[in-house]
């Protein structure tokens, strides 16, 4: 099937045949009809498979035109990157349409994005936090809103914005489609579709853990942090076809180490994001890679979710994640638009339970390969790879206290205190062995 068998406008297939596209990816196909029909959707695909049209198309299809210029279609995403990608993603095609589109996202001015949404918007592609803060200020009128797409909500709600979620749903006509895509359905996810879906029709594009099929996995068994750099290092050396070659690492933390060890061999080729990073930092680092200037780019998880570069050749697991599905939505950011790729992980001896967790999820094995002859094995661990050495604590008992025991003297008895009335007389008595008188005053 091509895009001109699809009940698409003549602007749309202009821009799709502009952008070189000419057939539908298999979520954009299964989807156009149930949502062209105005059913509620859940739509399950995995990254790197073409969602975003996916949901443009059609919303995009529906959009009609509208004197007070209120936003009709709004579109919730996890993070700014992908903000800003989804907002480009718009542009593309509304390119023969008369269509005004504005992104919000937290870290923008958002004295900006307030005057843009007063001059009218008709698409709202925004995150969760600042959408909310923008409806409660009232700059985000949502009275016009037919249409709601939240995309990568799985990774929405791991990232803490359940709450501004619901809030923004209770704000939202009750009159209006959803439409919902995720590349795992967990069962939160689950339970906001029960609680704010119509009967929503699921679609899946591909079974949640299966490996895309244009994309070649092997892995290394590396025994420790400076081993993996050393064969990053090394695998970078010896293979010129390794262009475009995205780094993924668990911690903020890992992802400046790696970068403080690999900056000099690759001066002005190597760029570093995650979410520590200003903005500023984060577009301008994903700019660089995009266009090429950045042979390497070193990310944590959040990135794999709002990353869309093109022609990525190389994914690298520099560990291995905790959350199986994380590793799908890794190497899924290169074998794009059907084009081959490359996924290669290292896994040190305690990453080797992910691993299993990995294959089992994908009902497939990943090839093991041989380390190079010529790899220096370093002897060298971190901090965080020293052996941790527990102690046990023992409680001591103290014994009781005697009474008068240690440091207590008893006083002598001129030393001694006692409150009584004293009686001189017998005290001279006792002293002298007979009376004192004073005598007369002469």
């Amino acid at each position: 099937m091509t895009f001109e068998e699809l009940n698409l406008t003549k602007p749309l297939l202009q821009a799709l045949a502009d952008l070189n596209y000419e057939t539908p990816t298999t979520i954009q196909h299964k989807v156009f009809s149930v949502m062209m029909s105005g059913k509620d959707v859940c739509g399950i695909a995995q990254t790197g498979t073409g969602k975003t049209f996916a949901y443009l198309l059609p919303t995009l299809r529906q959009l009609e035109f509208s004197k007070d210029r209120l936003p009709q279609l709004l579109i919730l995403v996890p993070t700014r990157e992908l903000v800003v990608q989804v907002v480009e993603e718009v542009r593309k095609l509304s390119a023969y349409l008369t269509l005004q589109v504005v992104g919000a996202y937290g870290g923008g001015n958002i004295k900006v994005q307030m005057a843009e949404l007063k001059n009218g918007a008709d698409v709202v592609v925004a995150t969760p936090g600042r959408l909310f803060d923008l409806a409660l200020n009232g700059s985000l009128k949502t009275k016009g809103i037919k249409k709601l797409v939240i995309d990568e909500v799985d990774e929405m709600l791991n990232l803490g914005f359940r709450t501004q979620l619901k809030n923004i749903l209770d704000l939202l006509p009750q009159k209006r489609q959803n439409l919902l895509f995720s590349a795992t359905l967990t069962p939160e996810v689950e339970a906001l579709m029960q609680t704010y879906f119509n009967n929503p029709v699921r679609i899946e594009a591909a079974p949640v853990g299966t490996p895309l099929e244009n994309i070649e996995q092997k892995a290394y068994y590396v025994p420790n942090f400076y081993t993996k750099v050393n064969l990053l290092d090394l695998l970078l050396e010896e293979n010129e076809d390794m262009t475009k070659v995205l780094v993924f690492v668990a911690t903020k933390k890992l992802a400046d180490q790696l970068f403080g060890q690999l900056e000099l061999g690759y001066l002005n080729k190597i760029g570093v994001i995650h979410s520590n990073k200003e903005q500023n930092h984060r577009f301008n680092t994903v700019k660089q890679f995009h266009e090429g200037n950045y042979r390497v780019l070193i990310a944590t998880d959040i990135i794999a979710r709002g990353l869309d570069v093109a022609e990525v050749s190389h994914v690298f697991n520099f560990d291995i994640p905790e959350v199986p599905e994380n590793y799908i939505h890794r190497i899924g950011r290169t074998g794009r638009a059907d084009k081959k790729g490359v996924a290669i992980s290292f896994i040190t001896e305690s990453e080797k339970e992910r691993q299993e967790q990995i294959e089992d999820l994908m009902n497939y094995q990943i090839p093991i390969e041989q380390l190079p002859e010529n790899l220096k094995i370093s002897e060298i661990l971190t901090p965080d790879e020293e052996p941790q050495i527990y102690m046990k604590s023992i409680d001591v008992k103290l014994p009781k206290r005697e009474a008068g025991g240690g440091a207590f003297h008893e006083k002598i008895d001129k030393n001694k205190k006692v409150n009584v009335r004293r009686n001189h007389a017998q005290e001279k008595m006792q002293k002298y062995g007979r009376p004192i008188k004073r005598s007369g005053k002469k």
